[in-house]
């Protein structure tokens, strides 16, 4: 039973050991965020997917994914009803329909989980 102010979950081992040992592998960056333990870990973790849901929540409704290629992400903008296509240019993300690099549609590119990913491990960085 869990303390007061607290609720317990049942997740597979599976999960919990993946998520057990990226805590085991980060506990000293983790510490500095002020998590200092594999319960706070997960609660963190919680509240990160949190905030990424309620970015794409935001503009889920203006702007859908199509389709991501190797370079590129072609996205539809409901508002305009015009497709976007977000390409890496130069180590950056840029969308050719807004021509920017700070737009809507970055900002949704990058609240999409699968793309984040494939970003990062091509060393691109949100910065924004």
């Amino acid at each position: 039973m869990p303390k007061e102010g607290f609720k317990s979950i049942t997740v597979s081992e599976n999960v919990y050991d993946k998520f057990h040992q990226v805590y085991e592998k980060s506990k000293d960056d983790l510490s500095m965020k002020g998590v200092n333990s594999f319960s706070g870990y997960v609660t963190y973790m919680l509240e990160e997917m949190m905030l990424k849901d309620k970015t794409f929540a935001k503009y889920a409704p203006k702007l859908e994914k199509i389709s991501v290629d190797e370079d590129r992400i072609i996205l539809k903008d409901n508002t305009r009803n015009r497709i976007a296509e977000v390409v890496i240019q130069k180590g950056e993300l840029y969308c050719q329909l807004c021509e920017r690099k700070d737009c809507a549609c970055i900002g949704f590119v990058w609240s999409i989980p699968e793309v984040y990913e494939v970003l990062n491990n091509k060393g691109l960085r949100n910065t924004k």
